[in-house]
């Protein structure tokens, strides 16, 4: 039953469009809590609202009351989330309540009525709106989940940009673990000249129980499906350990034979053409789900949507679920309690553990929800051990297993306890500044940009002493850019308007310099030859050195030569030790090293910003162009099965710097054929969030 707006008689009326909204939802048989109504009755009096509520405790009602009253007075609502698989869940979810044609999506890798009033997009897609447009942005109310992002030391700027440039906008800030929000009541406040209001409750609508487990995780999982507390979902910390707890569980049994046979109904037209698909759809029949970002979408969205059935009695996933993803779930299992954050390995920061814990127990099925965390595997090795011994009736005398050297740390049933009881940290700003962000500004045509940047550090929300410091960036890179000839400082006579600067490579509209070396992609591609044989795969080469290296791939690389090297070296009788010294300088594939180093090296003399940030040459997309691989070619030959996602994304990422940094002018027909090439491969490989959103659709067309 969708939520129609035409059910309002006077739009302009909050009162009346609260209403009907209340009438949906008692036609849903939905009973708002107070925090609920607090915060719904708090919006629709034009306020902002923070809403500081446990996982579980309906936040997305309160987002969807707004969207609603968003729709009745032709207002423009942006839904921003940290990660594009919540972006794509969300949308489908608001397609099914407002209609697909009321709702768009937009995310970077994929855009779907973009032009609709109500859009789901990452943080990143709405901070670029506000950093081009400013004050002037179709932004009319601004819901931004999983707040505790602002903490994110990469990406936590793109969920404060839109607290400092929207001032026409009414803010709905959404998390489970915010901390102090003072700073953000008067801030927003401040920002848009209308009260700021938290809306908090501790209270969870489903109550969480607390156990130390000190068994094999095998049998702490059979343990808990017999007991009748599943759906269970493991949390690792790493791709490879879901997979092999996945394996470790596939001989125990978890399901009958009238639940595999729902699971085959639910499965007879799932897509599972893909190298790893053979394996996934092996582990669904046994109702064992994996979950994580190195699976295609398509197999990630098939988990969810049997989870919700109540079809999966395990999920094998990563720390992700403490992000929203709609995986419904009894107990959360952690399989440890640190995780490598980048940097270091630490034990879980109490807000991660609290955003993870809390999506256990399941409102309206749930009584209770369960968190178990698993002691440490030597710990639990040597407790039997110690129990063989006495059983036995003496005392072991087996050498105790000591924790791993590396990688690792330590902890025990005080560190479970102290992360359910200490206060989540608090939010710390991360302000950065990026060519993409200067470009952006710079190209507001009916404002001095250069004033609207200098004023967007001024507000940041960084210390005065760091405020100087991102002045002197800002004009560092604002200067790389005029001494590139992309920005050009307009003389005073030339000025038709308040702009300073005029833009003067040809740019299309999506255009992005998010990479730190896009300015050097521009510059170094009219130095190719066009009339090279190669030129198509040379510029492929200049947009592979500007991105993040895959690094699981190039490893996969590295492996095979070495392989095909041993081999040679031994039929040529060389001696061990010099084979090993042989295998030692091997590297993955970097066609044109030298003419990328050696540009590169002329473009940081006069752009030295730049140093930092390194080209990479490597040949992944090159190589599947050469050969007109296609995906599972690629996947088998270097053995992806279990990481098909991050050859996905770096694929990905290729099509889009292409298509939205290469200049149009730049580009040859055989640079077009390689952009066809790739879209179409990215289209078959995982096509699933477009079937969906036709799907609802068509149905919607049938309905009216």
């Amino acid at each position: 039953m969708s939520l129609d707006p035409a059910r309002v008689k006077d739009p302009t009326s909050s009162a009346e469009v609260l209403d009907v909204f209340l009438e949906w939802l008692d036609e849903k048989g939905i009973e708002p809590y107070d925090h609920q109504e607090e915060a719904i009755l708090e919006l629709y009096e034009g306020k902002n609202v923070i809403l500081n509520t446990p996982t579980g405790s309906g936040k997305s009602l309160v987002a969807l009351a707004l969207h609603f009253r968003a729709i009745c007075q032709n207002r423009r609502s942006f839904y921003t989330v940290p990660i594009k698989a919540l972006a794509n869940e969300k949308f489908l979810s608001l397609c099914e309540t407002f209609g697909p044609e009321k709702v768009g999506m937009i995310t970077g890798d994929a855009t779907v009525n973009g032009k609709a009033p109500v859009i789901c997009c990452t943080a990143e897609i709405l901070a670029n709106v506000a950093l081009r447009e400013g004050a002037e942005a179709d932004v009319d109310e601004v819901i931004m989940d999983e707040f505790h992002y602002y903490s994110d030391h990469e990406r936590g700027v793109a969920w404060q940009v839109p607290l400092l440039t929207l001032p026409r906008a009414r803010f709905l800030l959404m998390s489970a673990t915010l901390g102090e929000t003072r700073f953000f009541e008067e801030g927003l406040t401040d920002l848009t000249g209308v009260e700021t209001v938290l809306v908090k409750s501790e209270d969870r609508p489903v109550p969480l129980e607390y156990d130390y487990s000190t068994i094999s995780l095998e049998d702490k999982v059979e343990e808990l499906v017999s007991d009748g507390k599943a759906p269970v979902y493991l949390v690792h910390f790493t791709q490879l350990a879901c997979a092999r707890s996945a394996q470790n569980l596939y001989s125990r049994n978890f399901c009958s034979k009238e639940e595999k046979a729902e699971i085959d109904e639910v499965l007879v037209d799932a897509d599972f053409k893909s190298p790893y698909g053979k394996e996934m759809k092996k582990l669904l029949r046994h109702g064992l789900g994996i979950h994580h970002a190195g699976l295609l979408p398509k197999y990630r969205v098939l988990v969810e949507k049997l989870a919700q059935k109540g079809l999966l009695k395990v999920i094998c996933g990563t720390d992700t679920l403490g992000v929203g993803v709609n995986v419904p779930i009894r107990t959360v299992v952690l399989t440890q309690l640190f995780k490598y954050g980048g940097q270091s390995t630490k034990t879980l920061a109490v807000r991660d553990f609290r955003q993870i814990c809390g999506r256990a127990g399941r409102r309206g099925f749930d009584d209770v929800g369960y968190v178990v965390a698993q002691a440490p595997e030597y710990v639990i090795e040597n407790l039997k051990e110690e129990a063989k011994a006495a059983a036995k009736g003496k005392k072991s005398r087996a050498q105790k297993k000591r924790p791993p050297e590396k990688g690792f740390v330590n902890w025990d049933d005080k560190t479970f306890q102290k992360l359910r009881e200490a206060p989540p940290e608090p939010l710390k700003s991360s302000f950065l500044i990026r060519h993409g962000m200067l470009l952006n500004v710079l190209s507001r045509e009916e404002e001095d940009g250069c004033l609207a940047m200098r004023k967007l550090i001024g507000s940041c929300h960084e210390a005065d002493a760091k405020k100087k410091g991102l002045r002197r960036q800002a004009f560092a890179l604002f200067r790389g850019l005029v001494e590139g000839g992309v920005l050009t400082i307009l003389p005073k006579q030339e000025r038709s308007g308040p702009a300073k600067v005029r833009l003067n490579v040809e740019l299309q509209d999506d255009f992005t310099m998010n990479q730190a070396l896009g300015l050097y992609l521009l510059e170094t591609v009219p130095k190719l030859d066009v009339d090279d044989g190669d030129h198509a795969l040379n510029v492929i080469s200049l947009v592979e050195a500007i991105l993040e290296d895959p690094q699981l791939v190039l490893r996969k690389q590295v492996d095979q030569l070495k392989g095909e090297l041993l081999v040679k070296l031994k039929e040529e009788g060389m001696e061990y030790e010099d084979r090993m010294e042989a295998l030692e300088e091997v590297e993955h594939p970097k066609p044109g090293k030298d003419f990328i180093y050696s540009t590169y090296n002329e473009f940081v003399l006069a752009n030295p910003w730049a140093k930092e940030a390194g080209v990479r040459p490597k040949s992944v997309v090159r190589e599947m162009v050469e050969g007109w691989r296609s995906f599972e070619d690629y996947v088998k030959l270097y053995g992806l099965e279990k990481s098909e996602a991050v050859l996905l994304r770096h694929l990905s990422e290729v099509y889009k710097v292409l298509v939205q940094t290469v200049p149009p002018g730049l580009k040859t027909e055989e640079v077009l054929e390689v952009e066809r090439y790739l879209k179409t491969m990215l289209t078959e490989i995982d096509h699933s969030l477009i079937d969906e959103w036709e799907k609802l659709r068509s149905l919607s067309d049938e309905v009216g």
